[in-house]
């Protein structure tokens, strides 16, 4: 998918090319994919930052649980994406991830959609969940299988031992 848009400053104009490239890794026995967001321009501006937003709302309501964060579920960059990656294995929940590491774009932007300052950040059915800590807490408290069941995902959790 490609995205152009035009950004008028003075007597020029200035066009804005992204290629959005979604790669959907495929593993045995696995309950995920991901999606790459690969940009061809770093910086941002105000119209950007717009579009951004709506990329970012494409993307947490395209699929029923969305996952922002650092690496990709077979190989997450950081202990907080790891904890939340491995929750929702525990669960057997198919969830969509993206890879802010990939565009520094995407990773100050989803910090601004969901007025959440960390990453990893976690949406089920469009709204926003939380991040690591709040993912923990809902995994300890027996929580996440209801909240879970309430937005219609399905899910089949590992037999406890």
């Amino acid at each position: 998918r490609d995205r152009v848009s035009t950004q008028s400053t003075g007597s020029s104009t200035m066009f804005v090319f992204r290629r959005l490239s979604p790669s959907i890794v495929s593993q045995t026995n696995s309950t995920f994919y991901s999606r790459t967001f690969s940009p061809q321009r770093c910086t941002i501006s105000e119209g950007d930052a717009a579009d951004m937003q709506r990329l970012i709302s494409k993307y947490v309501n395209q699929d029923k649980v969305v996952v922002f964060m650092k690496g990709v579920p077979e190989k997450p960059q950081c202990g907080f994406s790891n904890a939340v990656v491995q929750i929702m294995r525990m669960y057997g929940v198919k969830f969509a991830s993206y890879d802010v590491l990939k565009d520094p774009e995407l990773r100050e932007g989803i910090k601004k959609f969901s007025n959440w300052p960390t990453i990893p950040q976690v949406f089920i059915n469009g709204e926003f969940v939380g991040g690591c800590d709040i993912m923990i807490q809902l995994h300890q408290s027996s929580e996440f299988e209801k909240t879970l069941t309430e937005a219609g995902v399905e899910f089949t959790p590992l037999a406890q031992e």
